[in-house]
């Protein structure tokens, strides 16, 4: 799959090992970070639910993923096992990446005001969100000498996309929480930023209603005129994560062929 995605081979990240949350399938966007990563030489664990298992270990498996740990975030305890054992196979972290959402699909349609529950919102704000805040103050102790964190963010956040929802409410949370990690962690070396990418063809975009018109706009509506690709996701969490990336911490930085630049398109929609 690598070698598909054309990634370019180095050493980068030679001695670094760290932790990937959020590979569902070989579409997926962690999934294109991973194997970046892996590309430049990193030491990579995957965490994964239990209903991702088949599919996530044989992908993990082909790139020389050798821990593997089931991590539930809204489980404390998962949690606690799932980092214990980090700790046991790694004894320190350098770098993670936490790619996790979700919400009920059936939410992610129509009207915000009417289509949103109590239950979803407080759920998907959970997991959404919250989740990297946990899973930041667990790395953080395993990272002594310093370290680099990235989470998965979208336009969404800032603007309002039709059917995104309680997504978009979530990824603005999770952005204002990633700048107050980065001023939390920063003293200790560690450094926290986010990647704003544009829609790409995954298994959470299939949740959302006319996920793939979104991909058409933002292709159409881009500045670049193509499809972000998980190519260049990929290439800016490793600059995030390496050392090119140093003094760079609490940013949102955009991956979207420049669809989050235009104002107004210069043509209509067809």
């Amino acid at each position: 799959m690598a070698e598909e995605m054309n990634l370019p081979k180095g050493d980068l990240m030679k001695g670094k090992k760290g932790l990937i949350m959020g590979v569902a399938n070989h579409n997926s966007i962690a999934w294109g970070i991973a194997s970046q990563l892996a590309a430049q030489g990193a030491e990579i664990a995957f965490s994964y639910i239990e209903a991702m298992e088949k599919r996530v270990r044989p992908l993990g498996e082909s790139i020389g993923v050798k821990v593997f740990v089931p991590a539930e975030v809204t489980d404390d305890a998962s949690m606690d096992t799932a980092f214990a054992t980090l700790e046991k196979e790694f004894g320190t972290l350098d770098f993670v990446v936490h790619a996790i959402a979700f919400s009920d699909k059936n939410e992610l349609r129509g009207s915000f005001v009417d289509n949103t529950t109590r239950e979803n919102f407080l759920n998907s704000m959970n997991i959404s969100a919250y989740s990297f805040v946990d899973v930041a103050r667990r790395a953080e102790k395993l990272m002594p000498n310093g370290g680099s964190m990235i989470t998965l963010t979208y336009l969404g956040s800032e603007r309002v996309i039709p059917n995104y929802n309680v997504m978009g409410v979530c990824k603005a949370a999770l952005e204002a929480a990633t700048r107050y990690i980065a001023r939390d962690l920063g003293p200790k070396g560690i450094r926290v930023n986010a990647i704003s990418a544009g829609a790409i063809r995954t298994l959470s975009l299939a949740g959302i209603q006319d996920g793939r018109k979104m991909i058409a706009q933002g292709r159409q509506f881009s500045a670049l005129k193509e499809d972000t690709s998980v190519e260049g996701v990929a290439g800016c969490a490793l600059w995030l994560l390496s050392e090119l990336g140093r003094s760079t911490t609490g940013e949102v930085i955009h991956v979207d062929a420049g669809f989050h630049m235009i104002g107004l398109p210069d043509e209509a929609p067809e």
